[in-house]
């Protein structure tokens, strides 16, 4: 199932796609089944899918996206997930995840504006593939890991280079406001290849092709990274790992090429859709 999570006259609303089309509820209507990460905890998808299936039509041009979990427990980033993007840092590349924290004021959804905040301009594009936990996951084995996935999204991790590069964290660079775009869809896993291996991860900036690579690339799998991170912590239902970004990004290239007010970034994975915003100024 595809779920839309979207915002009509100050009201949030989710809808589920159907044969003919996008159909869904607000909060307010009758048998409204409540927004997704409510939904990811109770394991209540299917039931809220079946009900939102017999909603109202929704057009997704028409309404205020949000981002599919705008608040998680964990919103975990990871970091040199594809040895091109890697070498292309400089780095060396690590044998083990480097993760980092992302955090709900940095968030936006697809079709708003990613903000170039007034302190940088070495604001940077990071295709990625997001993977929300659906189920309880302390050390999990690798090959039980997927079973505690619930769906899947599409994340540009707005970066601003040189405060990122601040800290050996990371954190400052990743954390601006507005700086996050999350969408435009979450599909649950059921409705994808295991670990979206297989499935093609594609970013364009004003058109023009800047990342381009498979799933299959990634140093640590979706099904890797949740046994490791899982040694750790606890992944409870509505976490969300953001899986890395491929190699051509911006600070890579010469010159380096940074977004700017008026730009148009799409990051669009196989079978999941396109997550596409715009750049504005603070």
């Amino acid at each position: 199932m595809k779920f839309l999570s979207f915002e009509q006259g100050d009201r949030p609303g989710l809808a589920v796609e159907t044969a003919q089309g996008f159909r869904g509820l607000r909060q307010g209507d009758a048998g409204y089944p409540g927004q997704l990460p409510q939904l990811i905890r109770t394991g209540g998808l299917a039931a809220a899918g079946a009900v939102l299936a017999e909603g109202q039509p929704v057009d997704p041009a028409k309404v205020r996206h949000l981002p599919p979990v705008a608040e998680a427990g964990k919103f975990l980033c990871v970091g040199l997930n594809y040895r091109a993007h890697t070498a292309e840092g400089p780095y060396e590349q690590p044998d083990y995840p480097t993760l980092f924290a992302r955090f709900s004021s940095s968030l936006i959804g697809h079709g708003d504006a990613l903000v170039r905040p007034r302190q940088s301009e070495k604001f940077d594009y990071e295709g990625e593939l997001v993977a929300v936990i659906g189920k309880t996951a302390r050390d999990v084995p690798v090959e039980r890991a997927l079973d505690h996935v619930a769906g899947y999204s599409i994340f540009n991790d707005g970066s601003l280079r040189d405060y990122q590069r601040r800290t050996p964290q990371w954190t400052p660079g990743k954390n601006f406001d507005g700086t996050g775009a999350f969408g435009p869809v979450f599909v649950t896993a059921d409705a994808l290849p295991p670990g979206c291996i297989g499935l093609r991860l594609q970013t364009r900036l004003n058109g023009q092709v800047v990342q381009d690579t498979l799933i299959d690339d990634m140093v640590f799998p979706v099904a890797t990274l949740i046994a490791i991170i899982s040694e750790v912590m606890t992944l409870n239902p509505g976490d969300v790992i953001v899986t890395g970004t491929p190699s051509g990004v911006g600070h890579a290239r010469k010159p380096p090429l940074w977004m700017k007010p008026g730009d148009i970034c799409e990051v669009e994975i196989d079978r999941i859709g396109v997550l596409s915003n715009s750049v504005r100024d603070a």
